[in-house]
């Protein structure tokens, strides 16, 4: 009788820790949907002044970005189009390289070989930003001022070619923990029906590894989209419209960095830097959608 009262006990205060552990979690995360809310709200605030008292649609089209002139011109297409561009081009250098690195770390190179690259490799994703902006600035966009010849020294493929050096460090780790994850009687029973080591590769792991893969990708991605300091040191800040990479542009966050010093509290080019933010955040979040989605969609097909 004894024995089950202390078992009783043991099993009560079991259920209460887990209990607790539950509802702290819980918190934890009804607490970073709060933060996410009373951010967006903030930024959305503080727009709504610049939407009530200027043009919505020249705002979105126009391509002029000028806030501080005598006759401001609000348009944001043109730090659009410089995001847009400077991170498509560091996503196409990255995606390929990282996912190489990535397969060749987890499958192909023996224990010393990762031994030594994988430290390497976190390492790079240790470097602050500013020290890849310094190497962009003084070091990079003079080699591709000796290839290309471009018009600018600092240009948008300067700051792409940095991001993408910034983003294959975050994705090689992530796109790897995902393919470690793979059970390894998947690898042993493809190779049991005959598979070679590359048909196991293409058709059973990298299947079973792609919700990690994908995720590995757009939070690169992302890091890409919400850089500062490196394209601001690298890109030649132009407000120009144009979709020339090897001309000198402006990202949004480039543009909230160096005109928020500027902007008097409360004026309409301190309200207009809010609504680029705006802007920056809901792309952000419509790539984390996106990347929700697509990760749905490959879990039910490989389920």
């Amino acid at each position: 009788m004894a024995i089950l009262k202390s078992s009783h006990r043991k099993r009560k205060k079991q259920e209460l820790v887990e209990g607790g552990i539950t509802g702290v979690l819980f918190l934890c995360a009804i607490a970073s949907i709060l933060v996410l809310m009373m951010i967006f709200l903030f930024l959305l605030s503080n727009s709504l002044p610049f939407f009530e008292q200027n043009d919505v649609w020249r705002f979105f089209t126009g391509t002029e970005w000028k806030p501080f002139n005598d006759i401001p011109s609000y348009g944001i297409v043109p730090l659009f189009v410089g995001t847009l561009m400077i991170t498509l081009v560091a996503s196409l250098i990255a995606i390929p390289i990282g996912l190489g690195c990535t397969l060749y770390l987890s499958e192909v190179a023996g224990p010393q070989v990762r031994n030594y690259l994988k430290p390497i490799i976190e390492v790079l994703a240790g470097i602050p930003s500013v020290i890849y902006g310094l190497f962009a600035a003084l070091v990079l966009s003079n080699w591709i001022a000796d290839i290309f010849h471009p018009l600018t020294r600092l240009n948008g493929l300067n700051g792409a070619i940095i991001l993408a050096i910034m983003m294959i460090p975050i994705l090689v780790s992530i796109a790897e923990e995902a393919l470690n994850s793979v059970p390894g009687n998947l690898r042993e029973a493809s190779y049991a029906l005959g598979a070679t080591r590359w048909e196991t590769l293409k058709r059973t792991i990298i299947p079973a590894s792609l919700p990690g893969i994908v995720a590995a990708v757009v939070l690169s991605i992302g890091r890409a989209v919400g850089e500062t300091m490196a394209v601001i040191m690298a890109t030649g800040n132009s407000t120009q419209f144009t979709f020339n990479i090897l001309e000198s542009m402006r990202p949004m966050t480039a543009a909230l960095a160096i005109d928020i010093p500027e902007a008097t509290v409360g004026s309409m080019p301190y309200y207009s830097l809010f609504a680029v933010g705006l802007v920056l955040f809901v792309i952000t979040f419509v790539l984390n959608i996106l990347a929700e989605y697509i990760l749905t969609k490959f879990k039910e097909a490989y389920n």
